[in-house]
């Protein structure tokens, strides 16, 4: 059984069809990167999966259940965890204390809470700088503090939203290194990304999307030969 499991999900406003009847799985213990060209509507995917949006049709299955129309926390609480495109940290507060408030997601007490942050802060490299102010972070220590965040959840699937976007050469390696070390883990991930470095080096597959709607899924190297993937993004022209 599949850990995720989009099915027909369609997700409209005000008659634009953003999303159109797109389906794939997550299995466990897999990554799968959700790609396309700017507008395609992969983070609507993210948000209707979070239910910051309500799903026009279809439905969202995760270990089994359908999560349609559950609150976001509730959602959170079954075992999904998320970052954002635009990182906004709890800027007027330390790394630690970052983390520690999003360990309350799974645990009662400050002391366990403070124990689990640490932990994540180690395992994504930030423990030099639990004691600063998360606005004092340059943009890759903010990106790691998100995904940090988001691990403090303990989720049991990962939906990263364009993690490695502004970083530079070798923050992009550290980026392809935490990303394994979190499938390592144990934790499926679903990443948005739009920087082929990245895909190809962490997908085990990839679903193309254009204008709501899929173009292709399979392989790195399927995905990257196939004929429409290279039309959404090159232009008819060039394919």
């Amino acid at each position: 059984m599949a850990l995720l499991e989009i099915q027909n999900l369609t997700k409209s406003f005000r008659g634009l069809t953003a999303v159109n009847n797109v389906s794939f799985e997550v299995n466990e213990g897999e990554i799968v990167s959700l790609i396309g060209p700017n507008g395609a509507g992969k983070t609507t995917i993210f948000n209707c999966i979070n239910q910051f949006f309500p799903i026009t049709s279809g439905d969202i299955r995760f270990m089994g259940q359908s999560i349609k129309g559950m609150k976001t926390w509730q959602i959170c609480k079954l075992g999904i965890g998320r970052t954002f495109q635009v990182v906004k940290p709890l800027a007027r507060m330390t790394v630690m204390d970052n983390v520690t408030a999003s360990s309350f997601c799974r645990v009662k007490t400050i002391a366990e809470a403070q124990a689990q942050a640490e932990q994540v802060l180690a395992f994504c490299n930030l423990i030099s700088e639990k004691d600063k102010l998360a606005r004092s972070l340059p943009i890759g220590g903010r990106k790691r503090l998100e995904i940090a965040r988001a691990l403090a959840t303990q989720p049991k699937l990962l939906l990263l939203d364009e993690t490695a976007a502004g970083l530079n050469p070798s923050e992009l390696d550290e980026a392809i290194e935490l990303i394994r070390k979190i499938k390592q883990s144990g934790t499926a991930i679903l990443v948005v990304e739009h920087i082929m470095k990245v895909i190809m080096s962490i997908s085990d597959r990839i679903h193309a999307i254009s204008f709501g709607q899929t173009i292709a899924e399979g392989t790195p190297e399927e995905v990257a030969n196939n004929k429409a993937v290279i039309e959404a993004y090159l232009g008819e022209e060039n394919a």
